[in-house]
């Protein structure tokens, strides 16, 4: 241990306390921040609390650690810092940030943070010059990474509007050479035959793909046997055709790879296109540029056939400029997706530089 260094239980560095009951209804427009275990969610008429404070999720989040500057109310779903026995406060809110109170939480149902267990816990402290002078090294370097995190975050938006900005113009433009018709005149809109619970099993032999998995990796199946009789009988996607997601998030696309596969039918569906009129290639983008959650003018919780049937798509009638441009979406699909990785890279840089920084503050390495 560093020397001036003291081993001490938490709850000799920081008293942790039960916040107060505030229903909505007795609270009253004011100055003072009201806490709850997600932060600042309202402010009262008065604090019971004297700022600066430091405040934890007791109950529902938990790990999430809330300094406070001026006085507050900590509602009954946190623990504040009722007595730091002269450390300083913003000291002790570094060190809780770093102490993963998470592992302590309790209940199987709602989690529930037990401060006597926190309180039990063995900590390293430095006298209170140093704990200050390791505040004024974290708040200025915690300082500019929050800077470069809101620029990255920015950055990460940018790069996504831009594209979506950029689709949304190809698909709204009426070229020379371009046509406007309903997905329903282009070819026949279907949706698979409903496969139920007790006909899949955890392992088999065709992958079953529900709206949870869709996209992904199967993670249910279904025997061959029901496999051939539905693919007999009732519509299958063609290999190339782009696949919708019609509850859930509505508008989730992929393009169907031919493997043999099953999908769930009222929340999947997709158009049995004529490639002469529109390449499924170029339907694929045009799919991520609809507003899926205004169809016919009014939120909806499902994608019916009827509501693809009626969408209008413009597309020029010459089908190598229709591959020209999903090609040139995919180039710029893909750059995005570079500079998005890029971007968060550097936000997971950036949450590590913090932790490291943590890690060394308690070490006494600063």
């Amino acid at each position: 241990m560093k020397a001036g260094w003291e081993l001490k239980t938490l709850g000799e560095v920081a008293t942790l306390q039960r916040g107060f009951d505030l229903p909505t209804q007795d609270r009253v427009s004011g100055e003072f921040p009201i806490v709850s275990s997600s932060g600042i969610i309202d402010a009262h008429h008065k604090g019971n609390v004297r700022g600066p404070g430091v405040v934890t999720g007791r109950s529902g989040s938990i790990g999430n650690v809330f300094f406070v500057e001026e006085d507050f109310w900590p509602l009954n779903t946190v623990l504040y810092v009722k007595d730091f026995h002269g450390n300083d406060p913003r000291f002790v809110f570094h060190l809780l940030s770093h102490f993963d109170l998470k592992r302590f939480a309790t209940g199987t149902g709602v989690p529930t943070l037990n401060r006597n267990f926190v309180h039990d816990e063995l900590v390293n402290i430095p006298p209170l010059p140093e704990q200050q002078r390791i505040v004024g090294i974290l708040d200025e370097a915690f300082e500019g990474i929050a800077t470069a995190k809101a620029n990255a975050e920015k950055n990460l938006h940018n790069v996504r509007a831009l594209f979506e900005s950029h689709l949304q113009a190809v698909f709204s433009q009426r070229g020379e050479g371009w046509v406007e018709t309903k997905l329903g005149e282009i070819g026949k809109v279907s949706m698979c035959k409903r496969i139920f619970k007790e006909q899949t099993t955890s392992v088999g032999d065709i992958p079953f793909y529900k709206i949870g998995t869709f996209g992904k990796e199967a993670n249910s199946f279904i025997p061959i046997e029901i496999y051939h009789q539905y693919r007999e009988n009732y519509p299958f996607p063609n290999k190339g055709e782009v696949l919708i997601s019609a509850a859930g998030t509505i508008g989730r696309r992929v393009v169907y790879d031919g493997k043999d596969a099953y999908f769930q039918d009222s929340n999947i569906v997709w158009v049995a296109n004529d490639q002469k009129q529109i390449l499924n290639h170029y339907l694929y983008h045009f799919y991520g540029a609809c507003e899926w959650n205004s169809t016919r003018g009014a939120t909806i919780s499902r994608l019916y056939n009827d509501n693809l049937r009626q969408i209008v798509v413009a597309f020029p009638k010459s089908l190598h400029e229709q591959q020209r441009i999903a090609a040139q979406l995919d180039a710029l699909y893909n750059e995005t997706q570079r500079l998005e990785s890029i971007y968060q890279q550097k936000l997971t840089a950036l949450d590590e530089l913090k932790k490291s920084l943590l890690d060394q503050a308690f070490r006494g390495e600063l």
